[in-house]
């Protein structure tokens, strides 16, 4: 098959198209290599996917909607995954606008695309923010997710809102999945695994924001790209409704699926458990909580599993020791 996905020199876009490069799949790749964070990082990633000689990379931003149209027409894919997107809950208190730019405008122009194309199926990056502050866990597809606690959260949410209507009125099947704190090998330098790995192997002090008090849910990447390759395979209709907790449209082929195990960590066990496995104790920076936190992330997979058979399992320890050796082998490359 031919998958055309956005955002391929990011985290989660390289394993996802590594993955599918390797199991025989084409795929074209659409980056904007912009500068949030190592641009070497970045480009080592892109270089790795470069050797596969089915995999096409191209440079652009999302906002180009005539590139973005062209390249879509001159190779028709059969599934499009839009992954890229102006990322981080924090930085978006910063530039706000870069998250309109991308998140807004050049998901709109994804949506453009799919129509124009009539992709057979249309998958799109959504985030556990959306479900804000929500006090009752675990956080279900079906819950209230109208009150977003930062501006990152609220156009991930304008996204699948507006993605409904295209999936409505061009019957483009659509899934839009939630992610829950990803983490592994190749991750983003602004994540809490990267950012604590580092600090502690140059004796530095690390954050812990909230006193420590939060949880997340944590999704080793190995187990995002099982569930998103699972759930290309499944473009929503009424054929593969499952049960009462399906969240699959009435008005349009269209479905928002969780990406998670459902076992969150609390922030301190998670450094605990960076600190057995490095085999060395953190100096802790003990914090409040910052502005757009929020105290947990808690994913309810009962839809996953119902229509993909399986959920997200890798056990904390055994992924940060992943992320661990790659750090050691790749720090200096990376800068």
């Amino acid at each position: 098959m031919r998958y055309f996905i956005t955002g391929t020199a990011g985290f989660i876009g390289f394993h996802l198209a590594r993955r599918l490069l390797e199991e025989g799949h084409e795929v074209v790749g659409y980056d904007g290599m912009t500068p949030y964070y190592s641009l070497r990082l970045k480009e080592a990633r892109n270089a790795a996917l470069t050797q596969f000689p089915s995999y096409h990379s191209v440079m652009g931003m999302l906002e180009d909607g005539g590139l973005l149209r062209d390249l879509a027409k001159a190779f028709p894919p059969d599934v499009m995954i839009h992954l890229a997107a102006q990322a981080g809950v924090r930085y978006s208190l910063e530039n706000p606008k870069a998250y309109l730019d991308s998140n807004l405008i050049g998901s709109w122009n994804i949506l453009e695309v799919a129509r124009e194309i009539g992709v057979g199926h249309l998958m799109l990056a959504s985030t556990s923010s959306v479900y804000g502050a929500n006090p009752d866990v675990p956080f279900r597809e079906g819950d209230k997710a109208d009150e977003p606690m930062t501006f990152y959260a609220a156009s991930k949410k304008s996204m699948e809102l507006m993605a409904h209507s295209y999936a409505h009125l061009y019957k483009v099947p659509t899934t839009a999945f939630r992610f829950f704190t990803v983490y592994g090998p190749w991750g983003r330098p602004d994540m809490a695994l990267f950012k604590f790995v580092k600090a502690m192997t140059e004796d530095q002090e690390i954050e812990i924001y909230g006193e420590g008090k939060m949880s997340r849910d944590f999704t080793y990447i190995d187990d995002l790209v099982d569930s998103i390759i699972d759930l290309s395979r499944i473009a929503p209709s009424e054929e593969n409704r499952v049960a009462e907790i399906d969240t699959l449209s009435r008005q349009a082929p269209f479905r928002v699926v969780n990406i998670g195990g459902g076992q969150p960590v609390g922030l301190l066990d998670f450094v605990e458990t960076i600190e057995t496995i490095m085999g060395k104790p953190a100096r802790r920076k003990m914090l409040p909580m910052q502005q757009g936190d929020v105290p947990r992330t808690f994913a309810s997979p009962d839809l996953l599993v119902a229509l993909t058979g399986r959920k997200p399992e890798t056990e904390l320890k055994e992924g940060v020791a992943a992320f661990l050796d790659w750090y050691r082998q790749h720090q200096h490359e990376i800068g």
